[in-house]
């Protein structure tokens, strides 16, 4: 019989580093990535969606102008406890792009035909920025698919014009000159460690801001930021005390959204939700402190135990 010899071998030259290309994340990683018609308001968006892992299901939401590779960085060490379901929202990403606005209740019925169709009927969510945003509103409307929440950096709780403005024009300014230059300022205002943008990541955006249709698709998301269009899905006690299920609150300490008395306005609008704050990152931990990330999910998500 062959014996396969299993001794590292340690490179010569520079190291190879931590995070070497997302293809490189998913590299050991059973998974399927598939595109799925999700009905929607009498049509259907093909929507892209990666599966890992078995468990506890857990689906998780990227935010404004992203895509499911937000949480390459984390999908084989979830995949360990759960069965993971990430994908691209309508109107991001390679998902479908119809010409609508998106505002919040849209995205989130586009999220619960998304678990009819692959026959999910309860589970975890997390969603960062704007995800986070979707999967309350979820929660709230709909307690019964829901079993606990990870709101990541949601994003401008109070409503400031300013961050609206920030946001609408940073993300439209990439969309209409999809230049690695004005691309790479706008996935750079995600992080609190600059260096830690990659040219892949950058290109991948490019690619995906320069798509067919993009510019009206991001116009249709940006409504958001829109103090007119914002008022009826603002984050409100009216609607967020009616969430039930057990929520997370994951902060951290430079988050480009939100200050920690965002998170407090939070804490004191939901029935029931603690608060972790991740140091030294920006608007995606995910990235930034994958470790971390990664256990606070575990605690909060298996034992519901606040993570230490």
């Amino acid at each position: 019989m062959t014996t396969v010899d299993e001794t590292r071998v340690e490179p010569s030259g520079p190291p190879i580093p931590e995070h070497a290309g997302i293809w490189g994340e998913l590299g050991e990683l059973e998974h399927t990535l598939r595109y799925v018609d999700v009905p929607l308001e009498g049509g259907v968006v093909r929507t892209r969606v990666l599966q890992a892992g078995t468990g506890p299901e857990l689906v998780l939401l990227h935010g404004t102008g992203g895509h499911l590779e937000a949480y390459a960085r984390d999908l084989a060490g979830l995949a360990r406890d759960f069965h993971v379901t990430v994908y691209d929202m309508v109107g991001h990403g390679w998902s479908d792009l119809p010409d609508r606005p998106y505002t919040i209740d849209v995205l989130a019925a586009h999220l619960v035909s998304l678990l009819d169709t692959l026959g999910i009927d309860r589970t975890h969510l997390s969603g960062e920025s704007l995800g986070g945003w979707v999967v309350a509103w979820v929660a709230a409307h709909h307690p019964d698919r829901v079993n606990r929440l990870v709101l990541n950096t949601p994003g401008n709780i109070a409503n400031k014009p300013e961050v609206m403005a920030r946001m609408r024009d940073s993300t439209m300014a990439a969309v209409r000159d999809p230049s690695d230059a004005t691309v790479r300022r706008r996935v750079e205002f995600l992080f609190h460690h600059k260096e830690m943008v990659t040219d892949e990541l950058v290109n991948l955006r490019r690619r995906i801001y320069s798509r067919p249709g993009f510019v009206q698709a991001i116009t249709n998301t940006l409504v958001l930021q829109d103090p007119q269009v914002r008022k009826d899905f603002a984050w409100d006690p009216a609607w967020v005390s009616k969430v039930t299920a057990p929520t997370l609150l994951l902060w951290t300490s430079h988050d480009p959204t939100g200050g920690l008395d965002e998170a407090d306005l939070l804490l004191g609008w939901l029935p029931d939700a603690l608060l972790h704050v991740i140091d030294d990152a920006g608007h995606w931990p995910q990235w930034e402190k994958v470790g971390e990330f990664l256990d606070v999910h575990r605690t909060w998500l298996l034992t519901g135990k606040e993570p230490s």
